[in-house]
């Protein structure tokens, strides 16, 4: 009999022991949360776009290298158009699309962005 009554004050005093670390982690948890958030959320909207600006910005620079060296590269042209687009950069995205045209004048969707690209541009050009 008294082997069966030892193990339970054991468990007892260890289930208390894993609810108390539970309940402490998850209200440390719960406190840094709070804790944190409210200070960096109006940077981070700021911070996300300056970075993806940058990024863009670099990828064009390496296009522009790739280009520079092989000026019929139409992987570079391609990608320089892309990240233009993206930086909303429609005249600069109309030189190397127009060169991609003349590369492949059988690319019906070549010549459909160029002319979608012009369009957006307007009467000036």
């Amino acid at each position: 009999m008294s082997q069966n009554t030892s193990p339970k004050p054991i468990q007892r005093i260890l289930v208390i022991l894993s609810g108390v670390a539970f309940a402490g982690s998850t209200i440390i948890g719960m406190a840094e949360l709070f804790t944190n958030t409210s200070p960096k959320n109006p940077n981070t909207p700021t911070t996300a776009a300056q970075s993806k600006d940058l990024k863009l910005k670099e990828q064009e620079r390496g296009y522009e290298l790739v280009i520079k060296r092989e000026p019929n590269n139409q992987l570079a042209l391609q990608g320089l158009v892309q990240t233009r687009l993206q930086m909303n950069d429609l005249q600069g995205a109309v030189e190397p699309m127009e060169k991609l045209v003349k590369l492949n004048p059988d690319n019906p969707q070549y010549k459909a962005l160029l002319d979608g690209i012009k369009q957006r541009i307007g009467p000036s050009k």
